[in-house]
């Protein structure tokens, strides 16, 4: 399908296209192709060769990966974002699969040509860096909360996060089906229905994928968020990448005080 100068607009609001020049920007997105794909479609899978970055336009997109017969939901992806990038970078397998949870469309940016923009463009290979950092450390922030924290603390802190993210909205509707939501959090459906449950006395009602929190303070002193495993950076309204969601000043935020736990 051809690529309407409305969506090459969107993807040059990308961080990772913010601020390159003209001819970068059009060399790396030269020969790129725009996708839709219905509710359920495997992208990738993983080991799969990597021939394109992929740019999420509409829909949702799981990350996934599995071992024998296990299989674990890595992320959950919405517009605007970007993935399969360190793979494209390396010219390597890609260590995910990926499938369109709805009706999703994806403009696909050849790899090569994205390969050569960075070897032409120093500014442009920076900024390539920065998103890749930003991805790092994301990364190991779900690394240190699936390590350090039990199942009812990881879901008290997704909870806490999504009431953040909300500016405070006290009523949410979970942005997942539950088996991902499970998976996400590292956890079988059935041990997260057990946590919802345990929850109850924390002032949580759970009504099917509407959770209400009737005590957030109390819930905090549960999670007790921490800037440096947590990030409640707020939805601007823009596009922005990893980077700058890590840019964010996370050490504003709040965590309850020692005599309060």
């Amino acid at each position: 399908m051809s690529i309407r100068q409305q969506d090459l607009d969107r993807i040059r609001e990308l961080a990772l296209f913010a601020d390159t020049s003209p001819d970068t920007f059009r060399d790396a997105t030269g020969g790129a192709f725009l996708q839709r794909f219905p509710a359920g479609t495997t992208l990738l899978m993983e080991g799969d060769r990597v021939d394109f970055l992929y740019v999420l336009l509409a829909g949702q997109v799981e990350l996934r990966g599995s071992w024998k017969d296990k299989e674990t939901t890595l992320a959950v992806l919405r517009p605007v974002s970007t993935f399969i990038l360190a793979a494209v970078v390396l010219d390597a397998p890609a260590l995910m699969s990926a499938m369109t949870l709805e009706r999703s469309e994806l403009l696909m940016i050849s790899g090569e040509s994205l390969r050569r923009a960075m070897k032409q463009d120093s500014d442009f290979s920076f900024a390539v860096s920065q998103e890749l950092a930003g991805c790092y450390r994301g990364l190991v922030r779900s690394v240190k909360n699936q390590k350090l924290r039990g199942a009812l603390e990881r879901l008290a802190n997704y909870l806490v996060t999504l009431h953040a993210r909300n500016n405070g909205q006290t009523d949410l509707v979970l942005p997942h089906e539950k088996r991902v939501l499970a998976s996400l959090l590292g956890m079988t459906p059935e041990n997260l229905s057990r946590a919802f449950a345990k929850l109850d006395e924390y002032g949580v009602e759970v009504d099917g994928n509407r959770v209400r929190l009737g005590n957030v303070e109390k819930l905090r002193r549960l999670a007790r968020p921490h800037p440096l495993i947590d990030n409640h950076s707020l939805s601007s309204g823009s596009v922005a990448g990893k980077a700058v969601k890590e840019s964010w000043p996370s050490s504003t935020m709040s965590c309850p005080s020692s005599e309060a736990v």
